[in-house]
């Protein structure tokens, strides 16, 4: 495992928090309004984890969500990191992001949410939404010069208005179009069958996604390989990502599809928590968590509930 010769890890995701100002039914965190978890990190340790994330080199940070952009201290970690050298992805719904926060910081891109190209397709997904927002907020982000994703999470009540979202992502200037299967993961679990387009869905969609790559080849990148969670995870098997996910209270998971936290970051330092990732993917927990993915991904929708490889009971969920 090519980890084990990382002094630090390449990228970090980091969750801000779970509280959301949308809803949205396809949610893989769980997170809407009210729902941030408690004890979040505060201020004082957000800022100093910062400095450990610089200090260590990481080179590229994604800051999520939930809505991460309502924390309060948004703009101080993001202008911390970027003061310090890390390159930074913001991933946004869209509904109220302020470009001003971010100007002059080191952006790699702005990542925003379309999960419909008609009003009511999207309010109907992203329960609190309005399209025409988000809309707006795109064209700012390009207005100020910084360079937009959009992602497109198919499912049942969208996946007939998939084309249509490309269209508007190249309209929008985006340079990236991000989508694929429909993880099993958080609110997209409890609502599977009301969401989960089925085989033949799928096959078209592909299709289509082939099709329109070809057609935009050097004008809109189409990022949809691996298709699927476990097609990914497939790789994971043999070489573990570099990446640290750390949680809104400073837990950090192996891997978002599975269970498993390996560090607390209010009790350890980055690169302690650092060194706790590369022992958990040898694990046996771990390693048999993969396999029981990959023959039953929807193994996939207990992620949420959270188990800590240091617990002696390690079968019992520290958060639900």
């Amino acid at each position: 495992m090519r980890i084990d010769s990382f002094a630090a890890p390449t990228m970090v995701t980091w969750q801000l928090t779970r509280d959301c100002n949308l809803a949205c039914l396809h949610c893989c965190t769980d997170s809407a309004p009210g729902k941030a978890l408690p004890h979040e990190l505060s201020r004082e340790r957000a800022l100093s984890l910062c400095q450990e994330i610089v200090a260590a080199g990481v080179p590229y940070a994604m800051i999520v969500g939930g809505e991460p952009t309502l924390v309060p201290h948004f703009a101080e970690v993001c202008k911390t990191l970027s003061d310090g050298g890390v390159l930074l992805k913001i991933e946004t719904n869209g509904r109220s992001f302020d470009v001003s926060t971010v100007e002059g910081l080191a952006i790699r891109s702005i990542q925003i949410s379309i999960d419909g190209a008609t009003p009511e397709t999207f309010a109907k997904q992203r329960v609190g939404g309005e399209l025409s927002r988000v809309l707006d907020s795109c064209r700012a982000v390009r207005s100020a010069g910084l360079p937009l994703e959009i992602t497109f999470a198919p499912t049942k009540l969208n996946i007939h208005e998939a084309s249509a979202v490309i269209d508007l992502a190249l309209e929008l200037g985006a340079f990236r179009f991000n989508t694929g299967e429909l993880m099993r993961l958080g609110t997209a679990a409890k609502l599977w069958d009301k969401l989960e387009p089925s085989p033949e869905q799928y096959k078209d969609f592909l299709c289509l996604l082939e099709r329109r790559e070809k057609e935009l080849a050097g004008k809109l990148e189409l990022c949809f390989r691996p298709f699927s969670l476990n097609e990914e995870l497939k790789g994971r098997q043999l070489e573990p990502s570099g990446t640290l996910l750390v949680l809104p209270d400073g837990r950090v998971k192996v891997t978002a599809p599975l269970p498993y936290i390996c560090s607390d970051l209010t009790k350890h330092s980055f690169l302690e928590a650092w060194d706790a990732y590369r022992s958990a993917w040898s694990d046996p927990r771990v390693r048999n968590g993969l396999a029981h993915l990959a023959a039953d991904p929807a193994f996939s929708a207990k992620a949420n509930q959270w188990v800590s490889l240091d617990s002696l009971h390690s079968d019992l969920p520290v958060v639900v």
